[in-house]
């Protein structure tokens, strides 16, 4: 009987407490820095600050004290910076959108009258020749060479 609360208070208690400082100071500190992000720390200052201020018998300029206000509006500055950069870039992506939609409208006009230019094809040898209406017999333009292009 003696031996084992022996074994119990010098051995596994020690141990259980070692386990348990572990699992404080080693692990979960581990789990909170990595759920830290750089706006905790900065929100974090001026209550440094403010807990210095009161602890000390030296008095802290105000100048200091107004830190934490200044970080406060970097906080709100850099949001609004971030709502500008958002509206700048949708407004790049709409252009871009719009150009690509002209792009791919002028690539099926190409494509249409390319198909309408096919000479792998030609007609049968008794197939019959339509008739030139009276009003384009004198027409010396040339055909256009993509439809929907125009050249001057």
């Amino acid at each position: 009987m003696w031996k084992q609360l022996w074994k119990k208070w010098t051995l596994d208690k020690p141990a259980a407490f070692g386990d348990l400082l572990w699992e404080v100071f080693v692990v979960q500190l581990a789990a909170f820095l990595d759920r830290l992000t750089l706006r905790q720390v900065i929100a974090f200052i001026p209550v440094v600050i403010l807990v210095l201020a009161y602890s000390h018998s030296i008095p802290i300029p105000p100048e200091l004290m107004l830190v934490g206000d200044v970080l406060a509006y970097i906080d709100i500055y850099s949001a609004i910076l971030l709502v500008g950069l958002m509206s700048r870039v949708t407004t790049v992506l709409f252009a871009l959108k719009q150009a690509a939609a002209v792009i791919a409208g002028l690539a099926s006009n190409l494509f249409a009258g390319l198909q309408r230019l096919d000479f792998r094809h030609r007609r049968e040898g008794g197939a019959r020749r339509q008739k030139k209406a009276a009003s384009r017999t004198g027409n010396d333009d040339e055909p256009a060479v993509a439809y929907g292009l125009a050249w001057a």
